[in-house]
């Protein structure tokens, strides 16, 4: 999210001041410490509409405001490419290298301010502590665990239909060449034992790939060489990410954005968000020079629903969901919130009241 952010604010033109306010408001509310304490608790992992609202909740944590298209398509785009990351990590273990790695960019964007850097220095402390003692094996739980949340998200992405590293129906390629994990060796012998342990025969085999030695392990220490690069800002050099949602796109997630279905865990999924935003305070301009609002990623022509090839735009996220069933990511729970920021009907919506608003599944951010 931090990456686009960043990208974007540069890219409009907004001044630096505002878009360094904007920045360091939103990372001082991820790494506050409450907010920090309820996500260090253990736990059962988010449902997507509890993650969709964390992150709505956070994205305007600042004096910027997004509008529903850009919120949506902010959050298509890094939920697909987090996906992407932990799906190709070389081995279980690496998720924790690809989580440095954002921790890494983010010291970088506040570098200049010690009071919020001191808070991301904290974080990274209790990462270390936390889960650098893990075994492989609860590495690798957590890795299922993330891929079967995400499994059945297949938006399209044009930078990564670019790169060649997805295919048009959303799902990612493996690659078959390219270093082997570390602790591995390149596939192409297998080596027999006895039963007292000597080694009594060996069978070469095409691999059908090109892989090499292993680069050798990233550093999981606060400062170090990480080795691996997913997880690094892929928005570091000069390539756009505007996006464009076709109009099908945009009727399913209109559509996707009301669940009349019960949900059994509603009060407990209630419970947790207002212990786990007890923290998040949403900026409130006090006028109207000192905030602003960004159109992210979309385009007049677009609102007015003239759409572009999806294809033919990089960083485009393009009307690809999966036909398969799932929860859609644009749920909001029907639920009665007390705390500050959100209108008696359940809408995080910070600049409007419940009257105006038409309460949940009237719109999304």
């Amino acid at each position: 999210m931090l990456y686009i952010l960043d990208q974007r604010l540069r890219a409009q033109n907004i001044p630096t001041d505002k878009a360094k306010k904007v920045m360091n408001d939103i990372i001082t509310t991820m790494f506050n410490k409450t907010f920090l304490e309820e996500l260090f608790k253990p736990q059962e992992l988010y449902s997507k509409k509890t993650l969709r609202t964390v992150f709505d909740r956070l994205a305007h944590a600042s004096i910027m405001r997004l509008n529903q298209a850009s919120m949506d398509k902010l959050y298509d785009l890094m939920t697909m490419a987090f996906k992407y990351q932990v799906l190709l990590c070389p081995r279980a273990k690496d998720i924790l290298l690809v989580s440095f790695n954002h921790m890494d960019a983010i010291k970088v964007f506040v570098k200049d301010t010690p009071s919020i850097l001191s808070q991301v220095n904290e974080t990274y402390r209790q990462l270390i502590e936390m889960y650098t003692p893990l075994s492989s094996g609860e590495f690798q739980l957590i890795r299922q665990t993330l891929l079967i949340f995400f499994q059945d998200m297949h938006i399209r992405v044009s930078i990564f239909l670019k790169d060649k590293v997805q295919n048009s129906n959303g799902r990612f390629v493996l690659p078959i060449s390219g270093p082997v994990p570390h602790g591995t060796h390149v596939p192409g012998l297998i080596r027999m034992f006895s039963c007292n342990g000597e080694e009594v025969k060996r069978l070469q085999f095409r691999n059908g790939g090109n892989y090499t030695s292993v680069l050798g392990e990233g550093s999981f220490e606060m400062f170090g060489e990480r080795v691996i690069k997913l997880g690094t800002n892929m928005y570091s050099v000069s390539r756009p990410v505007e996006t464009h949602m076709s109009r099908t796109s945009k009727n399913s997630a209109q559509q996707q954005s009301i669940n009349t279905a019960p949900n059994p865990l509603a009060k407990e999924e209630l419970n947790m968000l207002a212990r786990l935003m007890g923290g998040m305070e949403v900026q409130k301009p006090g006028n109207a020079d000192s905030g602003f609002r960004v159109n992210l990623f979309a385009t007049d022509e677009e609102e007015d629903g003239i759409t572009t090839d999806p294809g033919s735009i990089p960083g485009c996220v393009a009307a690809g969901r999966d036909r398969e069933t799932h929860e859609a990511v644009h749920n909001w729970p029907s639920v009665v919130w007390v705390r500050g920021g959100f209108d008696r009907l359940g809408c995080p919506c910070p600049s409007r009241s419940s009257d105006s608003c038409g309460g949940p599944g009237a719109h999304t951010h």
